[in-house]
């Protein structure tokens, strides 16, 4: 029986043009585990703004037998978000976008968390739009920091418009107290929460889903850090049901489901995946 040569891929590579396409945006420690996960059944496309350790992350998974293609993206550059959007056309249809880029407190000052964590979050959602289709689902990482206090509506109508060129100078000057780094991180992810209700229509016109993800105390790099420079984590830890921090792969399994057809019918809202602990928080000033 003769063989069909054109059915025989390429020898040596782990390329696998059958599955569908998922951009994973930042390759840190969440970032990277979560590529592992979604590898197992898509193509990666993997961002990072450090073109460096994206090289290493890329050399790891691609020796670990991972389909993926990599780009440098700072996704605070809207140049660099358009040549992000332009890659996901070259390798698309974009099937699922995982966006897991923050800094969390100790990492800059308010204005930089808030370019990073709400408008970087806006621009790469704003340049990967117009690649979404029939299916499309995104989850973009953002953390019970969200759910920690209200602000004004005057703060609030604020963020609401992330994109605005004046948005970080106003929004420090309307919260009328120190606009700290802690605030912005509570602030920008309150923000990245409400951008993803309000960008629920326009997805899922296009037949597509979008949800924000909020993590509690996970085990990662960047959350060690945190330990040592904001005390107040040991006492969420405290608080925390289930009495420990959670996993990056606990997170990255609930990104996958969220990113699945299983949940289909999830979009424009929130999903806490944090032991329990802003339940607790809740009950205790009942």
């Amino acid at each position: 029986m003769g063989v069909c040569l054109k059915r025989i891929g390429t020898v040596g590579t782990s390329a696998r043009p059958d599955l569908p396409l998922a951009v994973v945006v930042g390759a840190g420690g969440i970032g990277r585990v979560v590529a592992r996960r979604l590898g197992q059944q898509y193509r990666l496309l993997l961002a990072d703004r450090d073109q460096a350790h994206l090289d290493r992350v890329a050399e790891a998974l691609r020796a670990d037998g991972y389909d993926l293609t990599t780009v440098r993206c700072d996704v605070t550059v809207p140049e660099d978000t358009i040549a992000l959007a332009d890659a996901v056309a070259r390798n698309g249809p974009m099937r699922a976008l995982a966006h897991v880029v923050g800094l969390s407190p100790s990492m800059g000052s308010f204005a930089d968390i808030m370019r990073v964590d709400l408008v970087g979050a806006a621009l790469v959602e704003r340049a990967l739009l117009p690649l979404v289709t029939e299916g499309t689902a995104a989850v973009f990482v953002s953390s019970i920091a969200a759910h920690q206090r209200q602000f004004a509506a005057d703060v609030v109508k604020l963020i609401d418009a992330p994109l605005h060129p004046d948005m970080i100078d106003n929004a420090a000057a309307a919260l009328g107290e120190p606009a700290t780094p802690v605030m912005a991180y509570m602030l920008s992810k309150y923000g990245l929460n409400r951008l993803c209700r309000a960008r629920a229509t326009e997805w899922g016109l296009r037949g597509a889903r979008i949800v924000s993800l909020s993590p509690g105390l996970i085990a990662s790099p960047m959350g060690a850090m945190e330990y040592q420079k904001n005390p107040i984590k040991w006492s969420i830890l405290k608080a925390t049901p289930l009495r420990r921090e959670g996993t990056m792969h606990e997170v990255a399994s609930a990104l996958a489901f969220l990113l699945s057809d299983d949940a289909s019918f999830i979009n424009g809202t929130d999903i806490l995946v944090d032991g329990g602990v802003t339940g607790a928080f809740a009950a205790s000033e009942i």
